[in-house]
């Protein structure tokens, strides 16, 4: 993770004095897991989940509340102020603050929608078929959710149909024995080094 983080940090700011990365992928791949993983290596980068900004009503109809709410105050280089969603309550909570920070994580699916990609400095797509990845965030969010899944698959597919993230990735995250395996992305030129393996074993996975 540390040649990652090396990395993401020498490059130059995207949004105000904010490298800011998105980590796109379908629900259940993983994006979470690697985010937080990711911050650690960065000294502790805040991570900014898109389900704090999706409602059940607005399931991807959320983008002018982010670039509101946080991206505009970060290219200002002032500390943005947003409001998470409680799923439970379904309702917003009080406001909470995100300071610029030199690298600050986007994860979720649609960080790599077309409004954000001028404002990244890197878009990291999470490498796992869909079936494969919904069936794990149904397993893991269990019967109580099965409803909500059935909703969810649909309006997923039909997000990344009209506003697709994969093909403009600059890097893709697979899964691998030794933890993660970064890859060039479609929108990077292949090199001589074709993938960065970060971890040390398979604790290292999700």
């Amino acid at each position: 993770m540390h040649d990652l983080a090396a990395r993401l940090r020498a490059l130059p700011p995207s949004c105000g004095p904010v490298r800011l990365v998105g980590v796109d992928g379908h629900a259940g791949s993983g994006k979470s897991t690697f985010s937080g993983r990711l911050a650690a290596a960065l000294g502790g980068a805040p991570v900014l989940h898109l389900d704090d900004i999706a409602t059940h009503e607005e399931l991807f109809d959320w983008t002018g509340r982010l670039l509101a709410q946080v991206i505009e105050p970060l290219g200002r280089g002032e500390t943005a102020y947003y409001a998470p969603y409680d799923w439970r309550a379904r309702r917003f909570s009080a406001p909470r603050p995100l300071p610029p920070a030199p690298v600050l994580l986007v994860e979720g699916v649609g960080a790599g929608r077309r409004a954000l990609r001028p404002h990244l400095a890197r878009l990291l797509w999470m490498e796992l078929p869909h079936e494969e990845s919904w069936a794990r965030g149904q397993l893991r969010d269990g019967a109580e959710q099965r409803e909500f899944w059935a909703g969810w698959v649909e309006a997923e597919r039909a997000h990344f149909a009209g506003d697709p993230s994969r093909p403009y990735a600059d890097l893709l995250v697979r899964q691998s024995q030794k933890g993660y395996e970064v890859l060039p992305g479609p929108t990077a030129p292949a090199g001589p080094d074709q993938g960065v393996t970060l971890g040390d074993g398979p604790s290292a996975m999700c």
